[in-house]
């Protein structure tokens, strides 16, 4: 199971791609675990985490989580601008599952 964790500087704005990608995720037969989180409880999740996706807002602090989590083999990326913006969890997803398989 692919895990991925969403995060944006409160935790709420990401929720709601959650929810679309999950039901993407569903549709698709993919078995992934998606989560929410603020930047601050990241660390809640340890090291059990695939790939790490930020909202558009923290694109910013891209570098900071780069140098943390990819030695431990995390894939980092930001999310697309447009696909977050119109809520559209199907491509996050495959971004995320491409991100997974490299």
């Amino acid at each position: 199971m692919i895990k991925i964790v969403l995060v944006c500087s409160a935790g709420m704005s990401t929720s709601l791609m959650v929810k679309k990608m999950q039901e993407a995720a569903q549709t698709g037969g993919q078995e992934v675990s998606i989560q929410a989180t603020a930047g601050e409880n990241l660390s809640n999740f340890g090291n059990d985490i695939d790939v790490l996706m930020l909202g558009p807002q923290v694109a910013y602090m891209r570098k900071d989580y780069e140098k943390k989590f990819v030695p431990k083999g995390v894939k980092v990326d930001v999310i697309n601008t447009v696909d977050y913006g119109r809520m559209n969890g199907e491509k996050v997803l495959a971004r995320a599952l491409e991100l997974a398989a490299e």
